[in-house]
C-alpha cells in the first residue's frame, strides 16, 4: 500500500499571516523524500490555501505524482487541461465547509460528471472520485468512466462508538471490493490518523491513502520528515499484520 501526502495545510499556515512560508512546494521535496507515493493539493474555488502558483511549481518539481483534488467545475477542468497532472481527483466542494464534507453524488450528477472525466482523461490525465462508501455510488463512477476512486473515509474516522466505527468500517471493506471487482483501483482516505488508519490500511483492495492533516499536525512536534515515516511504518505494519 502507497501514501499520498496533502500538503493543503502547509499552505494553510502560510495563508493565516499571509506570508511567503512555509512554502508547499517546499513541502512537497520532503515527503517525497521521506517515501510518499504522491503529493495531493485541492485548488478551491475561494483558493483559501493552494494557490495557482503553488499548483504549477508543483507540476515541476514532484517527481513521485501530483494529485489534483477540485471541483467539477469550467474554470477547475481548464486548469487541469493546462497543467496537466498525473491524477485529478474530483470531490464536492462548498465554499462554507472547513474541509469536504463528504462524498461526490455520482449517481445523482452522472451526466455532468462522465462529460467532466471525458474531458480530463482527454487531456491524458487519470480521474479518480471521491465517493461514500455505498455500492451505487461505486457502480455510477464505472459509468462515469473513472479509472478509480476513493473512497470517503470521514464517518469511520469519526464514529463516536467502537460499534459504530466497525459499521464504517464493514461499509467501507464492502465498497473497496466491489470497485476493485468493477476494474476500479481503490484509493481511501479523510480523517485518517495515526490511531485510526491501520485497520484501514488492513484492507487489500485498497492500494494507495491520502492523508494530509494528521501527518502536518504531528509534522508541528517532530518534523515533517518524521511524520511522513511514522505513518508509512504504521502502514507497512498493518499490511504486515503485526
Amino acid at each position: 500500500m502507497k501514501l499520498m501526502v496533502n500538503i493543503d495545510h502547509v499552505a494553510t499556515l502560510r495563508e493565516a499571516r499571509r506570508t511567503s512560508y512555509p512554502d508547499p512546494v517546499y513541502a512537497a521535496g520532503i515527503v517525497e523524500m521521506a517515501g510518499a507515493s504522491g503529493v495531493i493539493v485541492h485548488l478551491r474555488e475561494d483558493r483559501r490555501h493552494i494557490k495557482d502558483r503553488d499548483l504549477r511549481l508543483l507540476r515541476e518539481v514532484v517527481r513521485t505524482k501530483l494529485n489534483l483534488e477540485m471541483a467539477q467545475t469550467e474554470e477547475m477542468i481548464r486548469i487541469a487541461e493546462d497543467v496537466k497532472p498525473d491524477m485529478v481527483t474530483i470531490v464536492p466542494e462548498r465554499r462554507e465547509e472547513l474541509t469536504t464534507e463528504g462524498g461526490l453524488d455520482v449517481k445523482g450528477l452522472l451526466p455532468g460528471l462522465k462529460s467532466a472525466v471525458e474531458r480530463i482523461k482527454g487531456a491524458g490525465i487519470k480521474v479518480s472520485l471521491f465517493v461514500d462508501p455505498e455500492i451505487e455510488q461505486i457502480e455510477a463512477s464505472v459509468l462515469a468512466g473513472a479509472d478509480m476512486v476513493e473512497i470517503h473515509t470521514g464517518r469511520y474516522a469519526d464514529a463516536p462508538t467502537e460499534r459504530e466505527k466497525m459499521e464504517e468500517l464493514k461499509r467501507i471493506v464492502d465498497a473497496a471490493k466491489k470497485a476493485k471487482s468493477e476494474g476500479l483501483k481503490v484509493h481511501a482516505g479523510h480523517g485518517l490518523n495515526y490511531h485510526n488508519v491501520y485497520e484501514i490500511a488492513k484492507i487489500p483492495e485498497i492500494e494507495e491513502l491520502s492523508i494530509g492533516h494528521s501527518i502536518v499536525a504531528r509534522a508541528i512536534f517532530v518534523g515533517l520528515d518524521r511524520a511522513v515515516r511514522d505513518m508509512i511504518k504504521i502502514i507497512e505494519a498493518a499490511r504486515r499484520g503485526v
